[in-house]
């Protein structure tokens, strides 16, 4: 009986000084508004301005695919540091295209070969075939 006694108030105090060893406590919003303003503050931090996002888009190459009304499909690869673009058919062929100055929307050509578009349309026209209208898809 006196044993365990002893063990029990060696388990206090054991208690007491691992408590008394924590760290303090942090003193955490717990109020609805607090709690809210905390975490539009979270989502503030990480969101990106319209310069970097445009920035982050104009320094990097993208990639966009492309369905056409003649069954094609087309992967255009939008390399905007270069001003060009190489585009994929669905046959293997691939062209260099260079930019061209636009009123608006894009304009890429070389050797024969057209891309022009503006938002999710595009029309392509290559060496020998009739201009294709496309959609992107990706």
């Amino acid at each position: 009986m006196e044993n365990r006694r002893l063990i029990a108030s060696l388990g206090a105090v054991l208690v007491a000084l691992l408590a008394a060893c924590a760290p303090e406590p942090r003193n955490a919003p717990t109020s609805g508004d607090q709690v809210r303003d905390r975490a539009i503050e979270a989502q503030t931090a990480r969101r990106r301005t319209g310069a970097e996002i445009q920035d982050n888009a104009m320094n990097r190459v993208v990639r966009a695919v492309y369905l056409c009304n003649n069954s094609e499909r087309l992967t255009v690869d939008f390399d905007n540091p270069r001003q060009m673009a190489t585009v994929r058919t669905s046959s293997g062929e691939a062209v260099d295209l260079y930019q061209e100055r636009a009123a608006s929307g894009i304009w890429y050509r070389a050797s024969g070969h057209d891309l022009r578009g503006k938002g999710d349309q595009a029309v392509w026209t290559a060496v020998g075939h009739e201009p294709a209208h496309c959609r992107a898809v990706d």
